[in-house]
């Protein structure tokens, strides 16, 4: 059973989503607790396969004993595992969180929430740049459906401006995908990778071409600047829930780029001008999403462009193409996911308590539970500026720290002034919720348990990354080591290894009657 394993992260969303959609008649109580028991097993599911990668196994699965480059495969490594971990775990407190009545304001919430969470997981596990399209198009499909839960001029708005663009990316997904195949012959980005090495002249030309078109796609997904300016909105406009999950899908954006990068175009023709767009975009996208951040008179689009500056500081320390880089901003990466989903569900409390004013910086009524949510509010504020002793202080450390020569110059003085600006806002945003001076009388109302335990599921993240510093960037580093390496996914997966690639593989390679795994 255990070489399934790899599937269900797919399988259970999947089935999930299949139960819930099909019971519309049960009761939302029942609903709720078929969609918690969903992602709990994943969740289960996801910690398994952690610790699986976390020994440097490289696992392989063949859907229908159809063998590479052939068939299509699932891949397991450090980075997917990680990835698939950190959704279930962001998930895990949405629904926690939409439980408490965010889920009844419109139709079939949990169902296509599953739908999201297959999508997602999908894209993190596949091995077939084919497959990475199509789990990006039912990620996409679902969070159209999730974002205008509820209804709601605004949200109806925001989607439509989220659904023309996403669309536009698909049209050059595809277009990318045909360059590349027209010039590989191949889908599997492991064969891909093993085919653009060995190009030279016209060849390479028109595969840098389509791994260009490739990273802008994938640059909208991430929301890098200058195809950003649709998430603010969009984020802010989502129901509360939805825009804490919505935190991990620009983190899709980032995981398809430094996958295809690292197997399929590294040492490539188009590295340096990869590179060059990551660095160059990912700096603008900090310096003006913390202007952004300065100038939001509401604490949900502030939420958002926090967002953008994680994903800029992101994509430039992917820019830095060296494996301490790429070290730091692992370890950043689900301390900022985790942190920034849990300010769009204590924006949601703060406004639910102020009555008409919600969450823009206005004098409003005096909050029911102030204390309370000013504790919330402060630990996320510590922990998504970046302040010690929580982990996103580490992680930029981590990140100056690999930064070397030139790039010093750009990286340091963003990186601090990005940290100044939100240090600014937060301030703001706090005094103005918690101690300005106030008009009306306190709004009736208190925090549901559920809602209480959803941010505080997604704030524990906070002490955990640093109680376990030492072991996380351990894992970190590995899996930096293990993207330096493309060479031995393409041995192992094509059958390509020497007589020591064979042994030190052995364990992770099953017989085709055994179910189907490489």
């Amino acid at each position: 059973m255990s070489q399934h394993l790899l599937t269900l992260p797919i399988l259970l969303p999947m089935l999930g989503a299949l139960v819930l959609l099909l019971s519309s008649r049960a009761s939302d109580q029942t609903h709720r607790r078929m969609s918690l028991i969903f992602t709990a097993l994943l969740v289960l599911a996801s910690l398994l396969l952690l610790r699986q990668a976390a020994g440097g196994e490289l696992v392989f699965y063949a859907l229908g004993n159809w063998q590479a480059p052939f068939g299509i495969v699932l891949m397991l490594d450090r980075l997917s595992a990680m990835m698939v971990a950190l959704t279930a775990v962001l998930a895990m407190g949405c629904v926690i969180f939409a439980c408490a009545g965010d889920d009844v304001q419109g139709s079939n919430f949990h169902g296509i929430f599953q739908l999201q969470l297959m999508g997602l997981n999908g894209a993190f596990l596949t091995g077939d740049i084919f497959n990475l399209f199509v789990f990006f198009e039912i990620t996409l499909l679902a969070s159209y459906a999730l974002l205008m839960h509820g209804g709601g001029k605004e949200r109806v708005g925001a989607g439509l401006h989220y659904v023309i663009l996403n669309l536009a990316g698909s049209a050059l997904f595809l277009i990318a995908l045909g360059v590349l195949y027209g010039a590989t012959g191949t889908l599997n980005m492991a064969d891909m990778g093993r085919r653009v090495a060995s190009m030279s002249g016209d060849q390479a030309a028109l595969v840098t071409a389509g791994a260009l078109l490739l990273i802008v796609v994938f640059s909208l997904k991430a929301a890098l600047l200058p195809l950003y300016f649709w998430l603010p909105r969009t984020y802010a406009s989502a129901p509360a829930p939805v825009a804490a999950l919505f935190a991990i899908m620009t983190k899709l954006g980032l995981y398809a780029i430094l996958r295809v990068h690292s197997l399929i175009f590294v040492d490539s023709a188009a590295e340096p001008a990869i590179l060059g767009w990551l660095w160059w975009s990912g700096l603008a996208t900090i310096l003006l999403a913390a202007i952004g951040v300065l100038a939001a008179r509401d604490l949900r689009p502030l939420v958002a462009y926090l967002v953008l500056i994680s994903i800029g500081t992101l994509l430039a320390a992917t820019a830095l193409g060296t494996t301490d880089a790429t070290t730091a901003l692992l370890y950043y990466l689900p301390h900022t996911t985790l942190i920034c989903g849990a300010l769009f569900l204590i924006a949601e409390l703060i406004g639910q308590q102020r009555g008409k004013a919600g969450t823009r910086l206005v004098r409003a009524r005096r909050l029911h539970q102030r204390y309370l949510l000013g504790g919330l509010f402060l630990t996320a504020a510590v922990g998504v500026v970046g302040l010690p002793p929580m982990a996103g202080s580490l992680a930029k450390l981590l990140l100056m720290q690999a930064t070397e020569g030139g790039a010093r110059v750009w990286l340091w003085p963003l990186l601090l002034l990005a940290g100044l600006c939100t240090l600014i806002a937060m301030s703001r945003a706090g005094s103005v919720f918690f101690w300005a001076s106030y008009k009306g009388e306190v709004t009736a109302g208190k925090v549901s348990r559920l809602q209480l335990t959803g941010v505080a599921w997604l704030l524990a993240s906070a002490p955990v990354l640093v109680v376990f510093a030492g072991p996380i960037s351990q894992y970190t580093h590995a899996a930096a080591e293990q993207l330096a390496q493309p060479q031995t996914v393409i041995q192992q997966l094509l059958g390509e290894a020497g007589p020591n690639d064979l042994v030190q593989s052995a364990p992770i390679l099953h017989d085709e009657a055994q179910g189907g795994t490489l």
